[in-house]
């Protein structure tokens, strides 16, 4: 067996699920310095309100990007069942067939996303004095989406093979570009926030372009015959039935976090400024829930391919104490350090109170988040990807809901903003709980399925 390539059906479930996890956590890790970089950069040296317009653009560019994301799970979830199986030929068909597919759309949207920029800010009710920043930052980060197509395609091809490592050496070395570039930008050539986002545009195209070389090079599911290569419309067919579903889960997510952020702007610059440091901080911490969501999606599409269901209850079992007991690690140091780790982004104090005030009540509900996150990998791992479309629209009906809710309340005021995403957690967790104990997820294998596929 190749060094780039890692069979998951055989041997400890949670030794397989932490090891492909760790490489998969130290690269979300680096991955969010691009996030958390941008923020250091535009909040310490150019100000809050300059920090407010590139907040203010995240759930926008997110639902952009979730598009091609959910394309490339799909196609690794496929990619997995057959690689499972042992079905050598299948995997290689799919792997090209994939990236004929999320390439067209990820520059599709490159392209039409720019023009949408402006109309969709305006929507979301953006100040007049933050609309002109965020516009530029905004066109600029997604008119990148097809680099960021690009990558996610290669490392979700190369998670589904069970290789988690080789992505990460290559995110490292972006991870470290997009800070020089960041510096270099902004503080010495001033380009205000247009520096940030070209900053991360370029890392992310870096990153995509050599992880795919490599592949090519190294990987023996990258060298193709004719055949095998060649368009099938079967297959396009099969990827964008998969991960469509998936995408429109991730982007109905994206939806409901715009709901969310046009409610913080409604609050004015100062919640906006204390809702973007702790987005930031919650991306960061989101990670090892991310990274076994990941991996336990590996695992399950691997073992599910193989025959194996079995396998995948232990392995979901021994994910969800492992997120849980994370969990209430990071309640501890949040409840302790909150206002400290919100300074790191800001610093005036008033948007530090509220930050910290704001952290206290959502590390209460990380145990949630992280149930969430772990029963989303298995089921989307075993193929049930119609779920993903009704849990997608529970999360809009969660933050649309409990936002009217909680702001309808006056003794609740801006910290409606953060409740709502705490209720939402617990709601989408529950649901996704419900659906793993019904079983029905056993049954929704690419491999063992008739064509008719029944949500």
């Amino acid at each position: 067996m190749s060094l780039y390539v890692r069979r998951m059906t055989e041997g400890s479930e949670l030794r397989h699920i932490l090891m492909f996890s760790i490489p998969l956590l130290i690269g979300n890790l680096f991955q969010q310095v691009y996030n958390i970089t941008d923020s250091i950069v535009v909040g310490q040296y150019l100000g809050d309100e300059k920090l407010a317009s590139v907040g203010t653009t995240g759930s926008i560019t997110f639902l952009f990007y979730t598009i091609c994301n959910g394309l490339s799970i799909g196609a690794g979830v496929l990619i997995s069942q057959c690689f499972g199986a042992g079905k050598d030929s299948e995997v290689k068909k799919f792997i090209a067939n994939s990236a004929y597919c999320i390439g067209a759309i990820g520059l599709i949207i490159s392209v039409v996303s720019v023009f949408l920029a402006q109309p969709l800010l305006q929507l979301l009710d953006t100040p007049e004095e933050l609309l002109s920043d965020a516009v530029d930052y905004m066109r600029i980060a997604v008119g990148g989406t097809v680099a960021v197509a690009a990558y996610n395609w290669i490392n979700s091809v190369m998670r589904s093979l069970g290789d988690a490592r080789t992505p990460l050496i290559f995110l490292i070395i972006a991870s470290l570009l997009n800070v020089g570039l960041d510096l270099l930008f902004v503080m010495v050539f001033n380009f205000g926030v247009t520096g940030a986002a070209w900053a991360t545009v370029i890392a992310q195209g870096v990153s995509a372009a050599l992880s795919i070389a490599f592949a090519f090079w190294k990987n023996p599911f990258f060298i193709f015959d004719k055949e095998q290569a060649r368009p099938e419309k079967k297959i396009l067919f099969r990827c964008v039935r998969t991960g469509i579903p998936i995408a429109l889960q991730y982007g109905m997510v994206s939806v409901s976090m715009i709901f969310l952020q046009r409610i913080a702007n409604g609050f004015g610059e100062t919640v906006m400024a204390a809702y973007t440091s702790t987005m930031r901080v919650e991306q960061l911490i989101q990670q090892p829930f991310i990274s076994l969501n990941s991996a336990l999606s590996a695992f399950t599409g691997q073992n599910a391919g193989a025959g194996k269901p079995e396998r995948v209850k232990r392995g979901y079992h021994r994910a969800v104490l492992s997120a849980v007991i994370f969990a209430a690690f990071i309640m501890i140091i949040f409840l302790i350090c909150n206002k400290l780790i919100v300074g790191c982004f800001v610093s005036r104090q008033e948007v530090i109170d509220l930050g910290g005030s704001a952290l206290m009540l959502s590390c209460l509900f990380y145990p949630f988040l992280g149930i969430l996150q772990v029963t989303r990998g298995l089921l989307n791992g075993a193929g049930d990807v119609g779920y993903s479309f009704i849990n997608g629209l529970a999360e809009v009906i969660g933050r649309v809901g409990f936002g009217l809710i909680l702001t309808a309340v006056p003794s609740i005021g801006s910290m409606a903003v953060w409740g709502t995403s705490c209720l939402t957690w617990l709601l989408t967790a529950a649901m996704g709980c419900i659906r793993y104990k019904s079983g029905k997820w056993r049954t929704k294998c690419y491999l063992s399925q008739n064509e008719e596929v029944s949500v």
